[in-house]
């Protein structure tokens, strides 16, 4: 008879504390104001990604033999385990991990965001948190989500314990969003600080976050396969908790458990599309210079594991499931919205248009040059995943209230010098875009937030609007096209009735990327 397999405590999804949902409650729906049940359906989208139960989907551990199964292989542990991690799911899924192979775990080290062990204990969340006396040590660093000399210290620790691994061992890697950034080990001669500024004008320029990963991985000591490397010839297990659009493992974090596929011929393309190639740091140019066309980690990762524990679509599915609860014909979208925020919104506004078109009179639907231009736009923004005709059919069959959700990561090429983040600028623009004209007898909210609770530099994790939100600034005295041109979308929320329409959730303790919501409910 198999023995029977240990489990984690903790099994059961842990409802997330009460968020805090600033603002006047819009036109009810179902009995529920439509900012209510916006909230709730975000509650529901992160809860769906919290560590604890996606650790325990992955693992299975039989105490009477030591075995562990992580999918379909199998590895025996013998007091032989041990642990790194980087991301800002990282420390919840450290705390499931030593839960249920404690007894196994040598030593451990991960990197995390700054403050959210402080967060995590503020909100009481102690599934979240290592035990008091736990080998797995922790670094704080990469505040803002940038490289800092605290996250270049994890690295070095990180990159210490992988170096001493044996044939013998076995090293468990946690990977999340925001790893990237909380594992910076640039080759020498180049500094933290070259590297790091190289980054923000790429991102500054629009640069997606392939091509951003690419040219981190050309100049980092562990990314692109260069931990799996360092770990060799121990066994390694990745489980990867999916940040970016697709779930490309070498995309991940920079992919540190996955050879890199790209090579300096990559890197200059890059380089020159944003016309950065002539300002690189001398140290940039020997480094490419110096580097092997070649893979710099294995040719071949026999040794390596890697597994998709969590993402995007995981979230939506949730989210699409309690959407329906509520009274809501849901549909989603896609779980790879992606492009330049501008044309992202543009998206929204015109789905919004559409939809709501077909919502109250089926019959004669959106004007032909609004509903051509939608579809146009659609095709151009090239999202492989997106279920655009089953949800037009689906609204147009729908008898009430309809709510579209997609989710991804748009670009914002920055322009002016002020404080925001992509879900507040994304917001911001549907707003402007819906308010040029009336969309109908329709009641309708959109919603765009970051799972992992923060977005940019900024304490709000996204924010709310509904088509009225122009003309209601306007007379606050609130111009939504100069914040607009200064990038200053938290500013404009912050000012717009008192922060009403911002979304506060704290650190969640996981990131699968943002999610959008709209809502549609017929008067």
């Amino acid at each position: 008879m198999a023995a029977a397999l240990q489990v984690l405590p903790c099994l059961a999804r842990a409802p997330l504390r009460p968020f805090l949902w600033r603002g006047p409650g819009a036109r009810l729906a179902s009995g529920m104001a439509l900012a209510e049940q916006a909230r709730q359906l975000f509650e529901s989208t992160v809860a769906a990604v919290q560590p604890g139960p996606m650790m325990h989907r992955a693992l299975s551990l039989d105490p009477s033999s030591g075995q562990l199964k992580v999918r379909d292989r199998s590895f025996q542990l013998r007091q032989n385990l041990y642990l790194v991690g980087f991301g800002k799911a990282v420390l919840g899924m450290a705390a499931a991990a030593e839960e249920l192979l404690g007894q196994h775990l040598v030593q451990g080290v991960i990197s995390v965001p700054k403050g959210i062990r402080a967060a995590m204990e503020c909100t009481g969340k102690q599934e979240m948190l290592l035990k008091p006396h736990s080998c797995v040590q922790v670094f704080e660093g990469a505040e803002d989500n940038l490289p800092d000399r605290d996250a270049l210290r994890a690295a070095l620790a990180i990159r210490q314990l992988a170096e001493g691994l044996t044939a013998d061992d076995l090293l468990l890697v946690l990977i999340s969003g925001g790893g990237s950034a909380l594992l910076p080990a640039p080759i020498p001669p180049v500094t933290l600080e070259e590297k790091q500024t190289l980054t923000k004008l790429l991102a500054a320029r629009g640069a997606t976050i392939q091509e951003l990963n690419t040219i981190r991985k050309a100049l980092s000591q562990l990314k692109g396969g260069g931990l799996a490397q360092a770990a060799y010839p121990a066994q390694v297990v990745s489980l990867i908790l999916s940040d970016v659009v697709g779930d490309p493992m070498e995309v991940i974090a920079s992919g540190p458990t996955v050879a890199s596929v790209h090579n300096v011929q990559d890197c200059l393309h890059i380089l020159n599309r944003y016309g950065l190639r002539a300002a690189l740091p001398r140290s940039v140019k020997t480094v490419l210079a110096r580097a092997d066309s070649d893979p710099r980690g294995p040719h071949t990762c026999g040794h390596v594991l890697n597994v998709i524990i969590g993402s995007n679509a995981l979230a939506l599915a949730e989210a699409q499931r309690q959407a329906e609860v509520l009274g809501y014909r849901a549909v989603v979208l896609s779980a790879a919205m992606q492009g330049d925020v501008k044309r992202v919104a543009h998206f929204y506004e015109l789905l919004a248009r559409v939809a709501a078109a077909r919502l109250t009179l089926p019959e004669a639907g959106a004007s032909m040059e609004e509903d051509e231009q939608f579809h146009k736009l659609a095709a151009e923004l090239q999202l492989p995943d997106l279920q655009l005709k089953e949800a037009l059919e689906a609204v147009e069959g729908a008898k009430g209230p309809v709510c579209l959700l997609a989710g991804g990561e748009p670009t914002v090429q920055l322009q002016g010098s002020g404080k925001g983040g992509r879900n507040q600028e994304l917001a911001l623009r549907v707003g402007a875009e819906l308010g040029r004209r009336p969309l109908g007898p329709v009641d309708m909210l959109f919603l765009s937030g970051g799972t992992d609770g923060k977005d940019g530099p900024t304490d709000a994790a996204g924010a709310w609007i509904t088509p009225e939100l122009a003309s209601q600034a306007a007379a606050e005295g609130l111009d939504v096209a100069t914040f607009l041109a200064h990038n200053d979308s938290h500013t404009f929320f912050c000012r717009f009735r008192g922060g009403a329409h911002l979304l506060y959730t704290g650190m969640t303790g996981t990131n699968v990327m943002d999610v959008h919501l709209l809502f549609l409910r017929p008067r």
